[in-house]
């Protein structure tokens, strides 16, 4: 049997074990999805809709919707260090939505990538260009191409008040040097003819720059970091070629909360980042909007303190009056104190000890996890044990990462394995009579960015709270890049069927090869969504995306990816799910007559929780005015509730908390 279909198999035969043991009424739903938090003062960017509905408004001409966009990639990243999450492009982030709400952060390959993302979700086509030690995108409308950077805050107007392409921008440049030869690859007599004048020489330059509005009067682009000779430097025709750095798209929002979970959100950070392991830290860790670099936030609506936040996630499971299975995958063979009805017994324990009890359940989070820690009170019987295993692939492999043979507290670093995470699972495995735990919490910290938070600011706030649909993903993202293994997960951890394919980067062997992942949810599955960056080389080069929900019995085709690029990427959705569906088989056919390859791929399936449904969420906001703490406290008891929060003076934003009544 195949390996994909071996390790589906028991993947779906566990999932079995989650309707053979629950019988929840309706009323006791243990998982609320989709909670939003959203302030008036802060545009929700949560998901690629979100942002569309936030700023591509109805009729908008096709200048102010790519202006739109490059306004909102400038609002919501920064110019510093790139996150490394090694699952895209060059291994940092390039997802606009993931970087908006996760990190806030990134370098030019990345912000290039976030405008063209957004420009093809919307229909306008795209591309990149490497230019001198610089990354820029491009977004073409009525048959011409038009630079927006938002890397180093600029664009260009020509005299007709049409924006400048790259090769308007490189011609003009080129033509002053031809009449400056002397400056030509010349950063000194750059730097000296910017300083001239009291730092007004620079607007003797070609006249494209001399008249861009994002100089200050000293020529200063708006993070002050760059000026007009950087932008001599860059446009001087010695470097320019067509460069996809690659983006998976397919992150979203979706704030989740069981009985005894709790997500804290953070308008400080405690120094923690995700590239504490590899990588370098940004500098605007420990920086405050409006100061250094950051001069220029404020003009573009940021109204937080800083830019990184560490939040925190905790899950102390309420395992004695059993409230906790409808949170669970599985709980097999448990009996909870409730129903011994023995004042003394664990809080859980093994119902029949001729076999064993298991308990598994998922962390999914939106926002990355930086550190981990599982705390549990084990209660072992005589000869009996508890053992712990962690699955970071969608259960299809377990590590163990305890075994506990002794009753007492038990405390166990998960760091190093969630490190990137975004989700995980982990199973205990109890066997003996009397075996069972008293306390189990996990805790974690994250980090997210503080622009995206629901922010107050002084006077009137309306902030409005929302559950959405009572539906939840698995995620299979990984890098074709198998020299990152162990640095993430690559796409082999996810046990694809390969034929006619070279492992590394997935590239087609000989003129046909394909790949075929499968994907399982543990409720029924809604839809599939798909991110995937690749090259086609040639005109009959190319990929085939095909999709079965019958075991592969059949297949059909529900996407292209066309050639001839030397890098693309691509974001779809598939639709029309079977009913019942709750696995499915992705398989890409590539064809080629020169190269084809997978950089990156991303695949989301949507399913709706067996156990989700609406109960009363509690949104706690903690902020300071004039040095004293304020605290306000939200009950959201309908699925879309608004509030006012009132502010005397200018908040210094602290927290905000959501936890279920």
């Amino acid at each position: 049997m195949r390996v994909w279909a071996v390790m589906l198999a028991l993947y779906l035969s566990a999932l079995a074990i989650v309707t053979n043991n629950f019988s929840a009424a309706p009323q006791q739903f243990g998982v609320v999805c989709n909670i939003k938090v959203v302030s008036d003062k802060v545009p929700d960017v949560s998901s690629l809709e979100a942002w569309h509905r936030s700023f591509i408004k109805p009729g908008m001409s096709n200048e102010e919707k790519a202006l739109a966009i490059w306004r909102s990639v400038v609002m919501f990243r920064h110019q510093d260090s790139p996150p490394m999450e090694f699952l895209e492009g060059d291994g940092c982030v390039h997802d606009p939505i993931k970087v908006f709400n996760v990190y806030g952060y990134n370098m030019c390959c990345c912000a290039s990538s976030n405008i063209a993302a957004l420009a093809r979700f919307i229909g306008l086509p795209a591309r990149i260009w490497t230019i001198r030690a610089h990354v820029v995108p491009e977004i073409q409308w009525d048959g011409e191409w038009h630079m927006f950077d938002a890397s180093l805050i600029n664009y260009f107007r020509k005299p007709d008040g049409r924006i400048a392409s790259v090769d308007e921008i490189i011609a003009e440049v080129k033509a002053w040097y031809d009449a400056h030869p002397e400056y030509r690859n010349n950063e000194a007599k750059l730097r000296e003819l910017h300083r001239q004048d009291g730092w007004t020489g620079w607007k003797r330059g070609p006249a494209l720059l001399s008249n861009c509005p994002f100089y200050d009067q000293y020529g200063w682009l708006p993070a002050k970091t760059h000026g007009w000779y950087s932008t001599m430097l860059e446009y001087d025709g010695s470097v320019k070629f067509l460069y996809e750095p690659g983006y998976s798209l397919g992150y979203r929002v979706n704030n989740q909360l069981r009985p005894g979970e709790r997500l804290i959100l953070n308008w400080f950070n405690k120094g923690l980042h995700v590239n504490m392991k590899d990588g370098n830290a940004p500098s605007c860790l420990n920086k405050r909007i409006g100061e250094e670099d950051l001069t220029y936030a404020r003009d573009y609506g940021d109204i937080a303190p800083g830019r990184i936040g560490n939040g925190l996630r905790e899950y102390d499971v309420p395992l004695a009056d059993g409230t906790f299975r409808t949170g669970m995958l599985t709980a097999e063979n448990l009996l909870c104190r409730a129903e011994t009805k023995v004042k003394n017994a664990p809080a859980i324990q093994v119902k029949d000890p001729s076999k064993p009890a298991i308990l598994e359940f998922r962390m999914p989070s939106s926002y990355v996890y930086l550190t981990g820690t599982l705390v549990f009170h084990a209660v072992v019987g005589k000869g009996g044990q508890i053992r712990v295993f962690f699955s970071d692939n969608n259960g299809l492999n377990w590590k163990e990462v305890a075994k506990v043979i002794d009753s007492g507290e038990q405390k166990i670093d998960l760091s190093t394995l969630v490190l990137r995470r975004y989700d995980y699972r982990l199973r205990f495995v109890l066997t003996g009579k009397g075996t069972g735990l008293e306390r189990l919490k996990v805790s974690h910290d994250i980090q997210h960015s503080q622009r995206t938070l629901p922010a107050l600011a002084q006077g009137k706030n309306l902030v409005t709270v929302t559950v959405g649909p009572p539906e939840s993903t698995i995620t299979l993202q990984a890098s074709t890049k198998l020299e990152w293994k162990g640095k993430n997960l690559v796409y082999t951890d996810f046990y694809p069927e390969l034929k006619g394919i070279e492992p590394n980067l997935m590239r087609v062997q000989g003129s046909e090869g394909e790949a075929t992942f499968a994907i399982a949810t543990p409720g029924e599955m809604i839809r599939l969504r798909c991110g995937v960056h690749y090259r086609a080389r040639d005109q009959l080069d190319g990929w085939e995306v095909q999709v079965s929900f019958d075991d592969g019995k059949t297949f059909r085709t529900v996407h292209k990816l066309s050639g001839p690029t030397p890098g693309n990427c691509d974001y779809f959705t598939i639709e029309n799910v079977p009913a019942g569906t709750r696995k499915a088989l992705v398989r890409f056919v590539g064809r080629q007559r020169n190269t084809t390859c997978l950089f990156s791929l991303r695949i989301d399936a949507d399913y709706r929780e067996p156990f989700g449904g609406f109960r009363p969420v509690k949104v706690t906001y903690i902020w300071e005015e004039g040095g004293v703490e304020k605290q306000q406290t939200l009950l959201v008891t309908k699925p879309s509730q608004t509030f006012t929060i009132n502010c005397e003076t200018t908040p210094t934003m602290k927290s905000v908390v959501l936890e279920l009544q």
